[in-house]
């Protein structure tokens, strides 16, 4: 017998539970010009979210998935991605979509049952509510960006349950063999829906998954902000100058239920949250920034109103917003209307003018 191949998984951490920095902490730690942009910005997203689970609550928001305690991830990638990327999410990135220049009034149209709320700015992709099929769609969009030889990348945002799907294989396969100018990001929450993390896969790490497609794959602690900027900028370059898939694994926990039609009290093991809540990613940028001299709670207070203020700002926005025609669920179907449903359309125009009229 004779070993042909060796293979290994890193894992990163630069900042602990503790708000203790590692020796070989990157630079990125001692910018706090950037860090406080972050820290402001998971903050705001925090925010957000309380709001909108409050929404849908009094039913002013329909189905919404919650990013608590997974905050880190999502805006530590929109800070790594540069304007001219391509960035291709699923459902629950609403901390990388804010900085992508998408207006949170926008985010909560969408989940208001308005698809005009799903149209991005630059070359973006909408929101993807089918578990793992962007993946396909970045990986041909990456192959686009090759093959005009542009100087780009592509990143395509799942959670761990999309890695069990065939689409994801698929995308990473083709990926691999075309040497595509794209990252994944695999926002490990530990839940897919109410099916665990170890039901979910025998793999030991979801980053291995990369190891089959013929690149490399990584361990980052999803609730440390420095550690995924990092990791996710260096990725984001490999594949602009060289060509480099690469899957980045952010371990974190869903500190609240699937979506708001969900109740994760049916199944998650009693006190598993409150522990995993010691991690959260704010509370830890937090400690680090005061230890630093760089945030105090006075500086929090004034933050946490500018937030609250610029959300109910938002909800406003979005309230106001004039609902579609009823008709454009037919007049944005068909490019000729089939004659089974001219009736149903006649009397939606009769319902329109009477609303109008």
């Amino acid at each position: 017998m004779k070993i042909i191949e060796r293979f290994e998984v890193p894992y990163y951490q630069y900042l602990d539970e503790n708000g203790v920095l590692t020796d070989d902490a990157p630079r990125l730690a001692q910018n706090f010009q950037a860090l406080l942009s972050i820290y402001q910005t998971m903050v705001a997203v925090r925010v957000m979210d309380n709001k909108a689970i409050a929404l849908q609550r009094t039913g002013k928001l329909g189905t919404y998935p919650s990013t608590r305690g997974q905050e880190a991830v999502f805006v530590g990638v929109g800070h790594a991605l540069k304007k001219e990327d391509i960035f291709v999410p699923y459902y629950r990135d609403v901390g990388t979509l804010i900085q992508r220049g998408v207006k949170m009034s926008q985010i909560f149209q969408y989940w208001g049952g308005d698809e005009r709320g799903n149209c991005f700015p630059n070359e973006d992709f909408p929101f993807s509510v089918p578990i793992g099929s962007q993946t396909l769609h970045a990986a041909g969009a990456a192959y686009a960006v090759k093959f005009l030889k542009e100087k780009r990348a592509v990143l395509s945002m799942f959670g761990e349950g999309a890695t069990s799907e065939g689409d994801f294989y698929e995308a990473m396969n083709i990926s691999g063999v075309w040497r595509l100018p794209i990252v994944f990001v695999v926002c490990n929450n530990q839940w897919a829906i109410s099916v665990s993390r170890k039901a979910q896969t025998a793999a030991p790490t979801i980053a291995q998954k990369a190891i089959a497609a013929g690149f490399s794959g990584e361990q980052v602690d999803g609730n440390d902000v420095i550690a995924i900027v990092e990791r996710t900028t260096e990725a984001l370059q490999k594949a602009r100058d060289n060509h480099q898939p690469h899957l980045l694994e952010m371990v974190c926990y869903r500190q609240h239920d699937h979506t708001t039609a969900d109740d994760a009290s049916r199944y998650e093991p009693k006190n598993l949250r409150e522990q995993e809540w010691k991690k959260e990613p704010i509370a830890r940028l937090k400690q680090y920034l005061e230890k630093c001299g760089e945030w105090s709670e006075e500086k929090q207070n004034i933050l946490e109103k500018e937030c609250a203020s610029s959300v109910d700002s938002a909800v406003s926005e979005y309230l106001q917003v004039p609902p579609q025609p009823l008709t454009d669920m037919f007049d944005y179907l068909y490019a000729e209307l089939p004659s089974a449903y001219q009736d149903q359309y006649a009397v939606l125009k009769q319902m329109e003018a009477k609303k109008h009229g």
